[in-house]
């Protein structure tokens, strides 16, 4: 099987000659710049540096010579701009908190204060007030919160909608030109798209936009999810509305050449529960995620990928109710989501992409011993009859020993070999 095959294969639940792989592939499946350095430099790549292609998380772009020598089977599609509202062009070279060397997008402007903490800002534009802040010695950035004083009486969902737009022709010939060329790669093609993810709360806070108006405040986001249902209906039913015509136009312009959806990152655990109640997801979400899933099956032969970190278990029947074909990160470490339970309950129903190492404990502070054995173990019970790709839990960070990454890495090999 080529890659494409390959991964074709594990999204139909099918058997496959290897697990596929993804590192680098969407903006929850990645790896901190860092971390793409000292990979690079452990395998003895060409030195040059390293892009940080989506600067919120500061993740780093893995070249493709880094992607054969991790064998890696999913090309990634982005939009043009990153989560500040600035285009991923012009590259130039900024240096990290920690010294670090790194290329960053012409409009990548920061300013750092009198105690070391680094302010970047929405489209570049330093006139106006900064939208994220990486704390000294830090490794990414955190939305600033720039919420006006809300206005019960004046409170419109158009302010949460300013965002929603139809896709301008500019762009969906950029994604069009970039599918068709992700496709030549003979990978597997996932396309982060946009616009389909309801109340992604790394998205709330608009760190994009110069002035976001409406509900901005991520506490207060959530708090909405009780006292203010009919405002986020109105949000979301619009939202969707806008997301359709958008995906019919994206249907036209790259069809069959798409794998592979990205349509929302909304997390609903933390680590011992869920952010909401199973009828809260169904009042508030599903109705939309069902619209949006059910136009893709109708339309397309793309798979849907949806993003929740925590321990979501009680929540997956009701994921594939609203039409997921996938979940991601696959939370093991979570409450109530240990891998052998979750393979058994809903392996025919859903596949899961991730799940392949614990990135909280075992990858940055276990043994390279620790990490082969929790991978040889996951890539067991998630591989069975198909319905797996391997990834790590979520984003590898910084300052994750390199020597555990490659352990890692090498064990998939060994598996898949």
């Amino acid at each position: 099987m080529n890659s494409r095959e390959r991964l074709l294969n594990a999204l139909n639940h099918q058997k496959t000659d290897k697990i596929p792989v993804d590192f680098g592939a969407t903006s929850v499946t990645g790896m901190n710049v860092n971390v793409v350095i000292a990979l690079r430099e452990f395998y003895g790549l060409e030195r040059r540096l390293v892009k940080v292609h989506e600067p919120y998380q500061m993740l780093g772009l893995i070249d493709s010579d880094l992607q054969e020598v991790l064998k890696v089977d999913v090309k990634g599609v982005f939009g043009k701009n990153t989560l500040f509202g600035f285009p991923n062009e012009n590259w130039k070279e900024w240096r990290t908190g920690n010294g670090t060397t790194v290329l960053v997008p012409e409009k990548f402007n920061t300013t750092v204060d009198s105690e070391g903490n680094i302010f970047i800002y929405p489209e570049g534009d330093t006139t106006v007030k900064a939208s994220g802040r990486m704390p000294k010695g830090g490794y990414y950035f955190d939305a600033i919160i720039r919420q006006d004083e809300i206005d019960e009486d004046h409170l419109s969902p158009s302010d949460n909608l300013e965002e929603f737009t139809i896709i301008k022709e500019e762009d969906l010939t950029y994604f069009k030109d970039s599918i068709q060329t992700a496709s030549k790669t003979g990978m597997g093609v996932m396309v982060s798209f946009g616009g389909t993810a309801l109340g992604d709360i790394a998205l709330v806070p608009g760190t994009f936009m110069k002035h976001p108006k409406g509900i901005r405040d991520i506490e207060e986001w959530y708090v909405s999810t009780v006292t203010r249902q009919s405002y986020l209906h109105e949000i979301f039913e619009r939202q969707t509305d806008i997301a359709l015509i958008n995906l019919e136009k994206l249907n036209k312009a790259a069809g069959d050449l798409i794998d592979v959806l990205f349509i929302c990152g909304t997390d609903f655990g933390t680590q011992t529960g869920t952010f909401c109640s199973p009828l809260t997801f169904n009042q508030l979400y599903l109705p939309y995620y069902q619209k949006i899933n059910n136009w893709i099956h109708d339309h397309t032969s793309w798979k849907t990928f949806k993003h929740s970190c925590g321990a979501v278990e009680s929540f997956i029947p009701l994921f594939i109710e609203a039409g997921f074909d996938i979940l991601n990160p696959v939370q093991c470490s979570a409450t109530g989501m240990e891998p052998d339970l979750l393979k058994k309950r809903y392996g025919n129903d859903i596949v899961f992409w991730g799940g392949g190492i614990d990135t909280q404990k075992v990858l940055p502070f276990g043994t390279p011993q620790d990490v082969k054995a929790q991978v040889l173990e996951r890539c067991r019970i998630f591989s069975e009859n198909g319905g797996y790709v391997f990834n790590a839990i979520h984003n590898i960070q910084a300052n994750t020993p390199v020597k555990n990454i490659t352990a890692m890495i090498e064990a998939v090999h060994e598996f898949n070999r």
